[in-house]
C-alpha cells in the first residue's frame, strides 16, 4: 500500500538516488559554471582520444541535463532535497549560458563535423522534459543564443537511422522555445521510424535489426516525447500516438525482464559505457506513469536501483576528481567504441528520470518489491509472457 509519506527506508532510497545523480552531474555542471569545462573535463577514450575534444563538452552537457531535467521540475520536495534541487537548477542554467555563449571560454562546437547534431538533441530533449527551469526561466539573451546554436546544427544532414531523431528533437526544442521550426524533419523521422518498426515492441535502427539498447537510448524515448510535444500539430502524427505508446510499453517491459536479479544485465551491442542509461525508456515510462500494467512502480524502482548500484558503485566508475570512467561495471576503457569519449557516458542519468516524481509518488512510498527475474529465479511462480499483438 502507499502512503501520505514514504517509509524511512524508501525515503532513503530516494536520498541515495538524488545524490548519485548530483554526484554524476556535480562535475560537469561546476565546471561550465565556472567556465573552465575545457580545462577540466578530461576526454577520455582509447588512448586520451584528441579527435574527440572537439565534441566531448556538448555530450556531457546535453547527456547530463537530459537525465537531470524531470528531477529540476520535481515537487514538493523535502527541505534537504529542495536546497539541492535549487542549487542544480542554477547550476543548470549556469552551464547552459556558458556552453551557448560565443564569448564564453566554454562556448562549445554546435557547427563543426556530425557529433553535435546527437548531442543538440539531448540538450533538446532536456528542454522538454524541463519546461519551466531549464527552459522559460532561461533568461532572454540565453534563450536567443541557444535557439541560434540549435539552429547552427541544420547545415548537415543526420544519417539514416536513429540520427533521425536527432534532427526531429532539435526542431521540437525550437517549437517549445518559441521559435520557426521545421516540420518535415519532424515528419520525415517520425514516418520513417513507422517504416522500420519490426515488431513486438523493437524498432529497427534504419532498415536493419542490431542486437543492441538504442530503442531504449534514443529511438523510443525520443519518439514518445516528440509525439506528446507535438503530436496534436497535424491529425495524422496524433492517429500514430496510440500504436507509438503501445509498443513503448511493451519494450519496457521487455528491458524490466532483462535486469538480472544482482542488477546486471546482458552486455549486449555498442555503447555499453552508457551504463544504466539502457533503461531509460523504463525509467521514462516510470516518471510518465505509463508502465507495462504488470509491472508495478516498486517494482522497477528496485530493478532500477539494483541497475545503478551495479553500474555506478563498482570500483574504478569515477576517477580521482570525480568523472565518469568509461566502462560498464568499473574502469573498461576496451568497453568503449572510437566515438565514446568522457562526455559521452552522461547517458547514464536517464536512468534516474523518475526523480521527476514527487516523493508522496506510490513510485517512492510503496514497500519494494522484487523485479521479474528476480521473482523467477527465487522459484516464485509468474505469468507468462506474450508478445505485442498488432
Amino acid at each position: 500500500m502507499s502512503g501520505k509519506g514514504a517509509a524511512p527506508e524508501r525515503a532513503e532510497e530516494r536520498r541515495y538516488w538524488a545524490g548519485m545523480l548530483t554526484r554524476i552531474a556535480r562535475p560537469v555542471l561546476e565546471a561550465f559554471a565556472a567556465g573552465e569545462a575545457k580545462a577540466r573535463m578530461p576526454v577520455g577514450g582509447r588512448g586520451e582520444r584528441e579527435d574527440r575534444r572537439a565534441f566531448t563538452h556538448l555530450e556531457a552537457l546535453g547527456r547530463t541535463l537530459v537525465g537531470l531535467a524531470p528531477w529540476l521540475e520535481s515537487p514538493r520536495l523535502d527541505r534537504d532535497e529542495a536546497r539541492l534541487q535549487e542549487e542544480f537548477r542554477v547550476l543548470a542554467r549556469t552551464a547552459v549560458a556558458a556552453a551557448t555563449d560565443p564569448a564564453s571560454p566554454d562556448f562549445v562546437n554546435f557547427s563543426y563535423e556530425y557529433q553535435p547534431i546527437v548531442d543538440a538533441a539531448f540538450l533538446a530533449h532536456a528542454l522538454l522534459r524541463s519546461g519551466h527551469q531549464l527552459r522559460e526561466r532561461l533568461e532572454e539573451p540565453v534563450r536567443r543564443n541557444l535557439a541560434e546554436c540549435l539552429r547552427a546544427t541544420r547545415s548537415r544532414k543526420p544519417f539514416a537511422c536513429n540520427w533521425l531523431l536527432f534532427g526531429a528533437m532539435i526542431e521540437a526544442a525550437l517549437c517549445q522555445l518559441g521559435e520557426d521550426w521545421d516540420r518535415m524533419r519532424v515528419d520525415y523521422a517520425i514516418r520513417q521510424h513507422e517504416q522500420w518498426y519490426l515488431g513486438d515492441g523493437v524498432y529497427g535502427d534504419g532498415p536493419e535489426f542490431h542486437w543492441d539498447y538504442y530503442n531504449s537510448f534514443v529511438i523510443q524515448p525520443m519518439l514518445v516525447d516528440l509525439l506528446a510535444a507535438l503530436g496534436p500539430e497535424y491529425p495524422d502524427w496524433v492517429a500514430l500516438q496510440p500504436a507509438v505508446d503501445r509498443r513503448a510499453v511493451r519494450y519496457a517491459a521487455i528491458l524490466e525482464r532483462l535486469i538480472a536479479p544482482d542488477g546486471s544485465f546482458p552486455p549486449v551491442g555498442r555503447s555499453l559505457a552508457y551504463r544504466s542509461g539502457a533503461f531509460q525508456l523504463l525509467a521514462q515510462l516510470a516518471l510518465q506513469q505509463n508502465l507495462p500494467p504488470e509491472l508495478q512502480p516498486a517494482q522497477v524502482r528496485s530493478a532500477l536501483t539494483a541497475v545503478i548500484r551495479r553500474t555506478l558503485e563498482a570500483p574504478g566508475t569515477f576517477d580521482d576528481a570525480g568523472w565518469l570512467r568509461i566502462g560498464l561495471c568499473g574502469d573498461q576503457n576496451g568497453l568503449g567504441e572510437p566515438y565514446i569519449s568522457t562526455g559521452s557516458l552522461y547517458l547514464c542519468t536517464t536512468a534516474f528520470l523518475p526523480l521527476g516524481l514527487a516523493p508522496d509518488d506510490p513510485f517512492w512510498t510503496d514497500a519494494p518489491r522484487d523485479w521479474t527475474a528476480k521473482r523467477i529465479w527465487s522459484g516464485l511462480d509468474s505469468p507468462c509472457d506474450h508478445a505485442l499483438a498488432e
